[in-house]
């Protein structure tokens, strides 16, 4: 997403890479780079994720709150979902620069979430038709190196598997009015079902026919089109969204898809596998951002 100003032989000289099956550094074309994630990293949020994708840096927080449910959906709590494009990420964020992206990626994850087969938000239900749990997930880019709708969706589920709420009682009602009691036992909490949320992976058509995947800033600058796919542990794919000016034929785009569900589905067991593992540590240290 960084505008990069490359020659027109640097430029031929990772297209040519590409075509001979490998990249500039060293990768395949369905590699990813070295992926590190970390969970309850601030300590003021119900719950939090920091991803690190080479040189993309993006910090998750999730907050809970109590609120009226939507006239329609009277079970059903919210999700909603706002992205900060940090100045210090890349210069053309100075400013407003940075607003469309966020506005792209949030819609995107709004769309991925809205499916009934990712997240159950019936579960944020506390009383039916006057107040479910609002979940605020602000997601900070603090650093952009290429692929960021992949590295965000990575760590907003993260951050929602993470993510505990204090147990809310009903204890009487005074007046008309429900009141309520807040557990103050640290192991007394709700937590947020993630068994089905989605994750992103985007493919860049770097050249004709041919795709890869996690792309550089470099390489996005080579590739014309993107194309984001919205996957489910179970590879049903949820949303797809296009990004850029360049085209797709309907082979490379049904290659690219099919592609993506793949890889998703086996970049879904890793990350739970990894969540899981991290959560089984005991004592471990939290360092917060705030």
């Amino acid at each position: 997403m960084t505008d990069i100003n490359l020659s027109d032989a640097e430029k031929r000289y990772i297209v040519d890479g590409v075509k001979l099956g490998i990249r500039v550094d060293g990768r395949d074309r369905l590699d990813y780079r070295q992926l590190e994630i970390e969970t309850s990293v601030v300590s003021t949020a119900n719950g939090s994720a920091r991803v690190r994708l080479d040189h993309t840096d993006v910090l998750i927080t999730v907050k809970m709150e109590m609120e009226p449910p939507l006239i329609d959906q009277p079970r059903n709590g919210k999700l909603y979902f706002f992205v900060n494009c940090s100045a210090n990420a890349a210069p053309e964020f100075e400013g407003r620069g940075g607003e469309d992206l966020g506005t792209s990626l949030s819609s995107m994850l709004e769309r991925v979430y809205s499916s009934p087969h990712t997240l159950d938000t019936s579960k944020l239900c506390v009383v039916p038709g006057k107040y479910v749990k609002g979940l605020y997930v602000d997601i900070e880019i603090l650093e952009c190196g290429g692929n960021l709708f992949d590295a965000v969706s990575l760590g907003v589920k993260a951050a929602l598997w993470a993510t505990k709420m204090p147990r809310i009682y009903i204890t009487g009602e005074d007046g008309g009015e429900l009141e309520f009691s807040v557990s103050d036992n640290p192991c007394d909490v709700d937590r947020v079902d993630v068994s089905n949320a989605p994750i992103l992976i985007t493919h860049l058509r770097i050249t004709e026919n041919l795709t890869v995947v996690d792309p550089t800033p470099e390489e996005e600058c080579c590739g014309p089109v993107q194309i984001v796919v919205g996957v489910t542990p179970k590879g049903l794919i949820t949303a797809t969204q296009q990004l850029g000016s360049g085209t797709f034929t309907p082979q490379t785009l049904s290659a690219s898809i099919k592609s993506a569900r793949d890889l998703g589905v086996k970049i879904h067991q890793r990350l739970m596998e990894k969540l899981r593992q991290e959560e089984n540590i005991t004592d471990r240290p939290i360092k917060g951002f705030l």
